[in-house]
């Protein structure tokens, strides 16, 4: 019996020195691992090798980052600044009415409405383009005729007693060069007679006004300019012109 007991208990003792070896696992199902990744490439680093590291880093960083900034900051552009836009005003003269019913009417293309408007002086007009003095009123219809059928409809008959009466008065100007150029115009058209001539009589000339135009209507009116020889175009306050 005694010896029955003292087998039992080392067996006990065995039983219990292999489950304290082994632990829980003995007594349950074995856990699944994972297998490990690269572990023949795994190493401690020093603090010679991690200080290289991170000095590496910062050089690396910069360098990437500065463009991205760059880039930002070109990107970024101020709006255009709009200049204010200066009002143009225009003086063009001087014009007897016969000339003035030619620059409004080469103006009547620009639209200009209540932009343009016109003031009066008055001036001693040095010369004229004419035919001499007639000597009857029949030469003076044929002369008058042919006129007409050369496309000229603007002039005077001189009626008054003295040297030029039945002289006929093709057009009126304050400069010389006006006049000559004129002349040369009827010449063109075989006009052969006509004349210039200094005559002075006091006469009201109209002077065209442009109010608040821009650069375009400028250049417009400075090539119609070009056309009326003698006429003045410049610019000037709008104070004045309103």
């Amino acid at each position: 019996m005694i010896r029955f007991l003292f087998w039992m208990l080392l067996l006990v003792n065995i039983v219990l020195f292999v489950a304290m070896q082994w632990g829980s696992s003995f007594w349950s199902e074995p856990v699944a691992t994972q297998t490990p990744l690269n572990a023949d490439k795994i190493r401690l680093l020093d603090a010679k090798e991690i200080a290289l590291e991170e000095k590496t880093a910062a050089q690396v960083l910069p360098a990437q980052t500065n463009p991205v900034k760059l880039d930002l900051a070109l990107s970024i552009t101020p709006p255009p600044v709009e200049k204010p836009v200066v009002p143009i005003c225009l003086e063009w003269g001087e014009f007897l009415d016969v000339e003035l019913k030619q620059v409004e009417s080469s103006l009547e293309p620009l639209n200009l409405g209540d932009k343009l408007a016109k003031r009066q002086v008055e001036h001693m007009i040095g010369y004229w383009v004419y035919i001499p003095p007639l000597k009857d009123k029949a030469a003076i219809n044929k002369k008058i005729a042919q006129l007409k059928e050369r496309g000229v409809s603007e002039y005077f008959i001189v009626q008054e007693a003295g040297t030029w009466m039945n002289a006929i008065s093709l057009g009126v100007f304050r400069t010389e060069e006006a006049a000559q150029h004129y002349l040369n115009k009827l010449r063109s058209n075989k006009i052969i007679s006509a004349k210039v001539g200094k005559r002075n009589s006091k006469h009201k000339l109209s002077i065209i006004m442009l109010n608040d135009v821009d650069a375009g209507i400028e250049a417009k009116v400075t090539a119609l300019q070009e056309k009326f020889v003698g006429s003045e175009l410049k610019q000037v306050s709008c104070a004045l012109t309103r």
